[in-house]
């Protein structure tokens, strides 16, 4: 499995066979743990943690996961630098768990941090904010996962013309453009709620990213949703660089510039 094949199966797995890793995956996924990166910087920590589910520790996710013994653990730090490299290395780790066959599930809100953060000490400035179970999934989907899932807008996404722009955002961009694919990467990417809070301006060999002003979840929410276009542009051979533009174009209405990319 490639990484574009990863980023088009990844789906959130909330039911799983109740059986630990072996010690093959759980080297893997530390070793893709290990070398993820960020281009943005800011304080991020990933680890893997391991619950025993007849036990007194037994993680509590509200009901929302079953099943699940392994998980992936990330703290990171205050402001938007960190929330987009926290959202753009972690799905790094969840696309190599894809590639590896498991199933993962991001969780924001629904887990109790007080399990999940029981003996872990965090670098000085960071702490738990999201966790997600990594294991085999299940046969089938309990009821409460298809509750969830519908809760949550999980099968349905915005349409590229709703997303993607050109002309200071006066036009939606061609599905013809240059960056046509690894904007469709982004597309389906996780977000909270299934929100896509994320809008894209290109301008030539250009890409600026925006996002919801204010809120964190959206700022990581679009580490992740770079990240796929980022994996995207490097699978198909492009390399780029991410910059802060001084004079970036005004967004619409509730949306603020984050960061773009120029394509070398």
């Amino acid at each position: 499995m490639n990484i574009i094949e990863a980023m088009r199966l990844r789906s959130s797995v909330r039911t799983y066979k109740s059986e630990p890793l072996g010690e093959t995956e759980l080297q893997k996924l530390r070793e893709a743990i290990a070398s993820t990166y960020s281009p943005f910087g800011g304080d991020v920590s990933i680890r893997l943690g391991r619950f025993d589910l007849e036990g007194r520790q037994r993680p509590g996710t509200y009901g929302s996961i079953s099943g699940a013994s392994d998980y992936l653990l990330m703290a990171f730090g205050e402001g938007r630098v960190s929330a987009l490299s926290a959202g753009f290395r972690m799905e790094q780790a969840v696309l190599a768990a894809t590639m590896l066959g498991l199933g993962t599930c991001w969780l924001a809100g629904t887990f109790n941090g007080r399990d999940f953060d029981r003996g872990q000490v965090w670098p000085e400035g960071e702490r738990l904010r999201i966790v997600s179970p990594v294991g085999y999934a299940a046969d089938r989907r309990r009821i409460i996962e298809r509750v969830f899932r519908k809760a949550a807008g999980s099968d349905g996404r915005k349409a590229f013309s709703q997303l993607f722009f050109t002309d200071r955002f006066r036009e939606s961009l061609p599905i013809d453009s240059i960056f046509a694919e690894p904007l469709g990467m982004l597309r389906i990417a996780p977000s909270s709620a299934n929100s896509q809070p994320w809008r894209v301006l290109v301008h030539g060999d250009e890409v600026s990213f925006y996002t919801r002003i204010d809120r964190t979840l959206s700022v990581l929410d679009c580490g992740i949703g770079i990240c796929h276009f980022d994996a995207c542009e490097r699978f198909s051979g492009h390399g780029g660089e991410y910059f802060r533009s001084a004079s970036p174009i005004p967004a619409p209405h509730g949306w603020t510039y984050l960061v773009s990319y120029r394509r070398k």
